[in-house]
């Protein structure tokens, strides 16, 4: 027992490592624009006071974002869908796997649950001891069931899902501005020093350092930013594109897919203006997602509408359900029930 904890205690402070790296390159290139190009190197008033004023908008948009997808604590399950006593009890003592299984879905009924497991039961968490939301999965790393998971990304040292995807994907898009705007300004004194008309040697090693770690960093940020803005589109995780969910008729990885605008409404919210700035915008509560093609007769949510509405205690105010079938490849609505407990 004292070995495991010690053993997790350094998984803990090892998990730490990329962040501290990412931070300490960050703070370099800090020191190594702002001092080293602007204040020693730069002779122009004008261009040093305005390449410092935009290097710093930059900066800060920069940082907000990555510490917003760091310490955004990942959103888990409500108490909706965990076990009451009753048929925890009961879910435990049954040793046949079928009636488990059953046991399962005759609680799933009262949830807005329409995913499936590859054996077509209802998805449960045996660690946490929930039903899994769509699109929800455990975390191996972070020890609980994150809503909306895509990935544990190590360089933000936490998980990225339902509750800090947007701030992921600013953190990305905000980390290419601060590389492209670095190595533009950077490389006209980068020739300079190469071909020897600076002849600093302190500011010549940072300023050639920089440009080609802002390069770096650019280049691998764009593949990466490029597949999350098509996962975006297609409104799919990372574990989606991976392994498609699986519905009552079978996987489909377009089941989420309701056409790019709403896609990006579920990721950015409505507000527009909000778009670019790290506060939480996204849509809904991370228990539901509006599904493509799903049939009335089919939604154990509308069949149940009462048993969902009755159960008190919960922290979700509002349920929305919308269905959409897709039509000669256009997404239509076809119904909208709204549930508010």
């Amino acid at each position: 027992m004292a070995l495991s904890r010690g053993l997790r205690c350094c998984q803990r402070i090892f998990s730490w490592i990329p962040v501290i790296i990412i931070s300490c390159v960050v703070l370099w290139s800090y020191y190594a624009y702002v001092f080293e190009l602007c204040i020693v190197t730069l002779s122009n008033n004008l261009e040093r006071v305005t390449y410092v004023l935009i290097f710093h908008v930059c900066f800060i948009m920069f940082w907000w974002t990555y510490w917003k997808a760091i310490f955004t604590p990942p959103s888990t399950p409500s108490k909706k869908f965990q076990l009451s006593y009753t048929d925890k009890e009961r879910y435990e003592l049954e040793e046949r796997p079928d009636v488990q299984k059953q046991i399962l879905a005759d609680i799933a009924k009262k949830l807005p649950i329409f995913t499936r497991a590859q054996s077509g039961a209802i998805r449960f968490c045996d660690r946490c001891q929930v039903l899994k939301p769509d699109r929800c999965h455990h975390c191996s790393v972070c020890e609980t069931c994150v809503l909306k998971m895509d990935h544990h990304c190590p360089w933000v040292n936490n998980c990225v899902g339902f509750s800090n995807y947007k701030f992921f994907l600013l953190f990305l898009s905000y980390s290419m501005l601060y590389c492209v705007f670095v190595a533009s300004t950077v490389f006209q004194y980068f020739i300079k020093f190469w071909v020897g008309e600076l002849p600093n040697a302190s500011a010549k090693f940072h300023v050639l350092f920089l440009l080609f770690v802002a390069l770096m960093f650019f280049v691998s940020l764009m593949f990466l930013f490029g597949y999350h803005c098509w996962l975006v589109a297609k409104n799919r995780s990372t574990l989606e594109a991976f392994s498609a969910p699986v519905f009552q008729n079978g996987p489909d990885r377009n089941g989420f897919h309701l056409g790019f605008s709403k896609n990006l409404r579920q990721v950015f919210g409505e507000n527009k203006k909000l778009w670019f700035v790290p506060v939480f915008t996204s849509e809904g509560d991370g228990h539901y997602f509006p599904v493509r093609t799903l049939c009335e007769s089919e939604n154990p949510l509308l069949a149940n509408e009462e048993k969902w509405t009755e159960d008190g205690g919960s922290d979700e105010e509002n349920i929305g359900c919308e269905m959409f079938v897709s039509e000669d490849e256009n997404v239509s609505s076809t119904v909208t029930i709204t549930n508010e407990s």
